[in-house]
């Protein structure tokens, strides 16, 4: 298909927000989301996330940021996820750090990120959040976020405690929200893009399928787990603890769901320290897979090749117009 076709897909409420071609964004991702992916998903038309927390300093965050804009004049946004921790990052110094770098747009994740709105409205910054849940979304349009990333159970990473997929959150959304959103979890495709766009979204988010890109900087061998697995191959872990996370079967978290099956109620963090702590630079960056738990999502199902990010860009937007003008058109008509 002559990736061309694409070309033809009009415009959103998404792409007119942020000021992007596509309606395709990447979202955040420890170790992933760094300048390179960020530049080459922007410059292929898309929205590219830097991940804000993966920086270990504010300092580091402004030093990724101006790499960023060394490799593309596009748009782009950085992640900033609020954690439940006991030791908190330095979030006001990550947000300085967004504003010095001349950022114009956040994907906010976590807790609620009403505290630091007030700092990026008045530096001009877009935010979207992150929602598992319509009643996430619809607080976040009510605390002055402009757009929301609707995350179905299929999602890698953490999918909330509802356990509503796509097929039923999507449109439910759409019911309730005013602002844009987008869709996120299990989307890979242009039959992904399409079916967001029917059910009511103004793009869609992508994480995973990020990842097995050719311009993520991450070990081969993640990409090539990616690749291998199927939609059967995640595992939903931390449950207890009722910090749910979707994650790629391996020994670790084999090793960890035994400890949750075995401790049950009286499971704790410290029980699964060795499994979830610090594990991702051994991961990503040395690929190490059996080292711990890490985010996947069940998308990995419909993932069968490691592209640029924009042959993927690319093709997505070819296959949904076709889809759109094509088969949907012959179905009416």
């Amino acid at each position: 298909m002559d990736a061309e076709q694409g070309r033809g897909i009009k415009k959103t409420r998404i792409t007119e927000l942020f000021g992007i071609e596509h309606p395709i964004i990447q979202g955040g991702m420890h170790y992933v989301g760094f300048a390179e992916l960020a530049a080459a998903v922007s410059n292929a038309g898309g929205l590219g996330i830097i991940t804000g927390l993966t920086q270990k300093t504010p300092a580091d965050l402004v030093n990724e940021i101006a790499r960023c804009k060394d490799m593309t004049d596009r748009p782009f946004g950085v992640n900033i996820t609020f954690l439940p921790a006991l030791a908190q990052p330095d979030y006001p110094g990550i947000v300085k750090a967004v504003i010095q770098g001349g950022v114009t747009i956040v994907e906010t994740a976590g807790r609620n990120p009403e505290p630091v709105l007030p700092y990026l409205k008045d530096a001009g910054i877009k935010v979207i959040h992150k929602c598992t849940s319509v009643r996430h979304a619809t607080k976040a349009q009510a605390i002055g976020c402009d757009a929301v990333s609707v995350d179905g159970f299929e999602c890698g990473g953490h999918p909330g405690e509802d356990d509503v997929p796509n097929m039923i959150l999507l449109p439910r959304a759409a019911d309730e929200l005013e602002i844009p959103f987008v869709s996120s979890g299990g989307m890979a495709d242009g039959r992904s893009l399409a079916a967001s766009l029917a059910l009511g979204a103004d793009g869609m988010n992508m994480g995973t399928r990020f990842i097995a890109t050719r311009e993520a900087p991450v070990h081969d061998n993640v990409k090539q787990a990616i690749v291998a697995a199927t939609e059967l191959d995640t595992r939903l872990v931390m449950r207890p603890l009722r910090n749910t996370e979707r994650v790629l079967k391996n020994t670790a978290v084999e090793r960890l769901l035994e400890k949750e099956k075995t401790l049950g109620a009286d499971l704790t963090f410290d029980d699964i320290r060795d499994e979830v702590a610090g594990v991702y630079p051994k991961i990503m960056i040395d690929g190490e897979m059996e080292a711990g738990a890490w985010s996947c999502g069940m998308v990995a199902g419909l993932i069968h090749d490691i592209p640029t990010c924009r042959e993927l860009i690319d093709r997505i937007m070819a296959e949904a117009e076709a889809i759109i003008s094509r088969r949907l058109a012959d179905f009416v008509g």
